[in-house]
């Protein structure tokens, strides 16, 4: 079994033809050399930046291989774990280069997993990551999945629609949101910012939903190597939006401790 997608152009379930997706009304969308479909509706130019880069897939795909998150990783899994059944379906919203959900797709095959990303780039490497994720770039504020289709969801650090995630899930479906806390990353910006800030942090139960389970990580990491140290830096928002001046503090520094801080929550659709 694999997991369905809807027509962005009409709503109706788009079926596996051959080398492409098709729904009964015959809009038809071809599946990638690489595995995904491109559900994306919006390009108004081809030439925009759509989500994530390569640079920063890269970066983040490497850092996280090193195992630098894998407390948030195992996490993720165990929560997902305490609601898993056989063919349930599971989609991750924002996805990336899925080493989260291949995580819990590794731990328990027997789910049905879909994945979101408006980046090409990302899902080129989710689909070398793990097969098993049906993988489609699109919009989270516009998903193209059938209305209480989702058993449970996942949105790690990514941005999201609340309705539009109420409207996917079932009832008594899951929604798993993991989210930086006020102190993520503060010895990497100490190094970069005079002035370091902490995150702004909403723990606050969105309506239609009631919390099933809360936890947080905060540990201190140290990251070895300069390369590691750019890859950190690189993966985050905070290298489109820092001078040059600023990121060059980072250059010949060989081991950085940070903070890493993060808050998962359990949601269920009430």
């Amino acid at each position: 079994m694999s997991f369905d997608f809807s027509c962005p152009v009409c709503g109706c379930r788009l079926e596996k033809d051959g080398g492409s997706l098709r729904c009964a009304n015959g809009h038809c969308f071809d599946i990638a050399k690489q595995g995904y479909v491109n559900l994306l509706q919006s390009q108004k130019s081809s030439s925009k930046r759509h989500g994530d880069d390569k640079l920063m897939v890269r970066s983040r795909s490497d850092f996280l291989d090193k195992g630098y998150y894998n407390a948030l990783a195992d996490n993720i899994t165990g929560m997902v774990g305490e609601t898993a059944s056989p063919y349930m379906h599971l989609l991750d919203l924002g996805c990336g280069e899925c080493f989260y959900t291949s995580r819990v797709a590794n731990a328990f095959p027997g789910i049905i997993y879909g994945g979101i990303d408006i980046s090409k780039q990302a899902l080129i490497s989710g689909t070398k990551r793990n097969k098993n994720i049906s993988l489609a770039v699109a919009s989270v504020f516009k998903l193209p999945i059938a209305d209480e289709y989702c058993d449970f969801t996942m949105t790690v650090f990514a941005p999201h629609s609340v309705s539009e995630i109420y409207r996917i899930l079932n009832n008594g479906g899951y929604w798993l949101r993991a989210y930086p806390l006020e102190r993520h990353l503060m010895g990497l910006k100490s190094v970069i910012y005079e002035k370091p800030y902490l995150n702004e942090v909403d723990r606050s139960c969105p309506e239609g939903f009631e919390t099933e389970e809360h936890s947080e990580i905060k540990e201190k990491i140290m990251v070895n190597g300069n390369e590691d140290i750019m890859n950190l830096f690189r993966m985050t928002p905070y290298y489109y939006k820092t001078g040059k001046a600023d990121q060059d503090k980072l250059n010949g520094i060989n081991s950085l401790e940070t903070e890493i801080e993060f808050g998962i929550d359990l949601l269920k659709k009430v």
